[in-house]
């Protein structure tokens, strides 16, 4: 028993002498060895006693589809990805474009007057009614409507009547007549038909007065003009005075400019 004993005592002091005489390059080595083994892969998973496996990837190392904008990912703060290039130069392009279109917006869509001018009687279509003893005339005018804006503008309608001796004696409505393009102007004609008659016949012995040649009379133009753009309505209003001439069936005055005429002070 002794002996046996003994014998068992040396064999495994000899392995353990042996193991305690593996030298140091063997070691070296074997750690060369792993750890040239494990770059090789670009995620390994050590299991053991005091390792636990990952939650999130199960030890595979990839992230299951479907959780992409759940997990958070921790970025140490000297990552490069947490300093982006050029940031300011690129937040103060944005806001240099910005401003331009702004700017670029407000000029081009700003609105701006709509110019009307009366240029004069055009021509005057005059008739007469001997048992009545009345004055028909037909007034034709004429107006420059200028477009300032830089998008079309709608002409809704052209509202005028002809006054004489603080009298209506014609009125008339014009509606849907034309659009005027961008920085652009056209020229409009529009009719008033007028009548002289009842209290105011003593009209058809002047105008038919055979002794006078041209039988001039002044009237009252008074006109209105509404532009519509962008859901806006604009008025533009317009008072003159002109010479007519009633003696005449038809009649084109040129190089006769409408006048004003002072009002009395109240």
């Amino acid at each position: 028993m002794g002996k046996s004993f003994s014998h068992l005592f040396k064999q495994s002091g000899q392995g353990e002498g042996q193991e305690s005489l593996t030298s140091p390059l063997e070691d070296s080595q074997t750690e060369e060895g792993k750890g040239g083994d494990v770059s090789q892969f670009p995620y390994v998973e050590f299991t053991g006693r005091d390792s636990v496996t990952c939650p999130t990837c199960q030890g595979t190392g990839r992230i299951p589809r479907g959780q992409e904008n759940q997990l958070v990912a921790l970025i140490p703060y000297s990552d490069q990805r947490l300093r982006p290039r050029r940031t300011k130069l690129y937040v103060s392009a944005s806001v240099v474009v910005c401003l331009l279109l702004s700017s670029l917006a407000v000029f081009f869509l700003f609105p701006r007057s709509i110019d009307v001018s009366y240029v004069g009687v055009k021509s005057v279509f005059v008739s007469y009614d001997k048992d009545k003893r009345s004055v028909y005339l037909n007034i034709t005018n004429t107006l420059n409507i200028t477009n300032n804006n830089y998008y079309s503008v709608e002409v809704a309608n052209i509202t005028a009547q002809v006054q004489f001796a603080k009298t209506v004696i014609g009125k008339s409505r014009i509606s849907n007549i034309t659009a005027i393009s961008p920085l652009d102007m056209k020229q409009i004609d529009y009719m008033v038909s007028t009548t002289f008659a009842d209290e105011m016949n003593y009209m058809y012995d002047y105008c038919i007065l055979q002794t006078i040649k041209v039988h001039n009379i002044v009237v009252m133009m008074q006109v209105t003009v509404t532009t519509t753009y962008f859901g806006h309505v604009e008025q533009v209003s317009q008072e003159m005075y002109q010479y007519v001439d009633c003696g005449g069936n038809t009649t084109t005055i040129k190089g006769m400019k409408p006048f004003s005429i002072p009002h009395p002070a109240e």
